[in-house]
């Protein structure tokens, strides 16, 4: 009778643990951030409030981000000096594509052993920034001043955080890797902005009128930007010997944002001496996430590869 009562309280005593860890893995993977303490540059706008697309209970987009978080996902094995990357879904610098371009990302790196971070950063407008030119900006060096000052919590290696950025999202992710410098807030922390790598997914680079994505540079820059503004924002003007090593992608038949934007920033990558790889698959349009049809859908074989030879897997 006494071992039967002790083989059911060690039972009981191993379903409890066993569904603590259950329980705190699964918050783990869905760790929400804020962001900021105090978002730089703010103007209050009551009425300007989030809103979210949400079919089959899952957020597809999101939009009118006024406070930015870094969702947090952690593989279910974690390893010492680890890689991390941080996503930023596109969107046109309108909205965030955050389940196909963000949360089922993350999964896809975790599922490598990777810790992934999914930037809800602000899209640019007047009417809660004031300078909508930087805000998103600000969010992107923040998050990773962010994850590279928590670095050894979560068994990151501090010189191992990337970027991603799809369409929109490789602007950003592009902006940061050639303006991680700008001192466009006051951070708290002192570590550097700049990323380790970035991986530019169909990324709108440029501003210039012949090849950006007129969306894009209406929602950052405005209706008439300067040449001199347009010309800040074209990230392959901004190239130098120490903007991080990319992996580049995109659709030779993309008529969204033009090809030449991966092109051209890989040329002046390769001008400057800096590690670089540009895919161009034969068909695969805009918008294929992790790839869906035709040759795109390969890109997550290519780029594990290219992590892999270069150390961050």
């Amino acid at each position: 009778m006494k071992n039967s009562k002790k083989q059911y309280f060690r039972k009981t005593v191993l379903s409890f643990m066993l569904f603590t860890a259950v329980l705190s893995n699964i918050k783990a993977q869905n760790q929400v951030i804020l962001l900021w303490n105090k978002i730089p540059d703010e103007i209050k706008a009551p009425d300007y409030k989030e809103k979210e697309v949400i079919n089959d209970g899952k957020v597809q987009s999101t939009s009118l981000v006024t406070i930015p978080t870094l969702t947090a996902f952690f593989p279910n094995v974690t390893k010492p000096n680890q890689t991390a990357v941080i996503i930023l879904p596109g969107g046109g610098y309108q909205h965030l594509a955050i389940d196909k371009e963000g949360t089922k990302v993350a999964q896809w790196f975790n599922s490598l052993g990777i810790p992934a971070f999914v930037l809800k950063y602000r899209l640019p407008n007047d009417l809660i920034m004031k300078n909508k030119n930087v805000g998103p900006l600000q969010d992107a060096q923040e998050a990773i001043r962010y994850v590279r000052q928590n670095a050894a919590k979560w068994n990151i290696d501090p010189n191992k955080i990337g970027i991603l950025g799809f369409s929109a999202g490789g602007h950003l992710a592009a902006t940061l890797s050639t303006h991680y410098e700008d001192n466009v807030y006051e951070s708290a922390y002192k570590v550097s902005a700049r990323p380790d790598f970035s991986l530019l997914i169909y990324p709108v680079i440029s501003m210039q009128n012949d090849i950006t994505h007129k969306g894009s540079q209406i929602n950052l820059l405005g209706n008439n930007p300067s040449q001199d503004l347009i010309d800040s924002f074209s990230n392959e003007k901004k190239v130098t010997t120490k903007t991080p090593p990319a992996f580049l992608i995109h659709a030779t038949d993309d008529t969204v944002v033009l090809p030449e934007n991966s092109i051209d920033y890989y040329l002046a990558l390769k001008k400057n001496g800096v590690t670089a790889e540009l895919h161009l698959y034969e068909k695969g349009g805009h918008g294929f996430g992790l790839g869906v049809n035709d040759t795109s859908k390969y890109w997550t074989r290519d780029c594990e590869e290219w992590l892999k030879v270069n150390g961050y897997k």
